[in-house]
């Protein structure tokens, strides 16, 4: 089970054990030594899958069972519109949508037997025959009903949204951050909390193009100050999970602004 961004390894690529748990071990076997519950999950380890065949799926759920104690879990019930408690451990594993990860990770499971990892909602697909243009301006108009029309299940608890849905063309059309962007915002989470849905929004960056570490620019609103308003409109809206590759700027903002958002035993923030 190795970690690449290509469809076509070379042999030089890192294992999942090896790139992931091998790194993190320090800080959980801390964590679990000083066995602060109140503040695990830690650590979100999230999957964005390219591919869905079964093998690489099945492989994945092993590998997460080898360090299953180290998982916040919860029990499936017969039921999936009845949600499990979450037994907190320090690190949280979430999936997305597809149906086919579905099957490997929640339906193969026993009744009864431990859920490792959370997928995200359905979500409505932008209109066929759209242009861009015109599916820019759908993503950014259509109600949250409609966007996702489901409740959670005991698989599926969150809701992988884009800033695509909150901007009109998304992070590199962005321009003045507004108040209709903010109410737009907070709509779409205020539902999202309101079905008990845990959200995410990605990818929230703002870099010069000489700062850029290999980010690319698909996700730049184009400068640290911009950025800085959405970090801080996305904390203050009650986002879950806010995706960016300059952790460590954001992490200054978490600490002085966030509230405590970490999901409850009942699987709600």
């Amino acid at each position: 089970m190795v970690v690449s961004h290509t469809p076509k390894p070379t042999g030089e690529e890192p294992t999942l054990e090896d790139y992931f748990f091998k790194q993190v071990s320090p800080v959980i076997e801390k964590a679990i030594a000083q066995n602060h519950r109140d503040r695990w999950p830690l650590v979100v380890l999230h999957f964005d899958f390219k591919d869905n065949q079964a093998p690489l799926l099945e492989a994945v759920w092993k590998v997460l069972g080898q360090h299953e104690e180290w998982l916040s879990t919860a029990v499936k019930t017969s039921d999936p519109a009845k949600l499990s408690p979450l037994e907190r451990k320090p690190i949280l594993v979430v999936t997305e949508e597809a149906d086919e990860q579905q099957k490997v990770f929640y339906d193969d499971v026993p009744v009864g037997g431990k859920l490792r990892l959370f997928g995200s909602a359905h979500t409505h697909p932008v209109p066929n025959g759209m242009t861009k243009e015109q599916a820019n301006h759908w993503l950014v108009t259509v109600s949250p009903q409609e966007l996702v029309n489901e409740r959670p299940t005991n698989y599926r608890r969150w809701w992988n949204g884009t800033w695509y849905q909150v901007e009109e063309g998304g992070e590199p059309k962005a321009g003045e951050w507004t108040g209709a962007d903010n109410q737009r915002l907070r709509s779409l989470v205020d539902y999202a909390h309101q079905r008990g849905f845990w959200v995410r929004f990605y990818a929230l960056d703002g870099f010069a193009p000489s700062e850029d570490q290999g980010w690319g620019m698909g996700y730049n609103f184009g400068s640290r100050a911009a950025v800085e308003k959405r970090w801080k409109a996305a904390i203050a809206a009650g986002v879950n999970f806010i995706a960016t590759n300059q952790y460590e700027e954001l992490a200054k903002f978490l600490k002085q602004n966030s509230k405590d958002l970490r999901p409850d035993a009942s699987g709600k923030k």
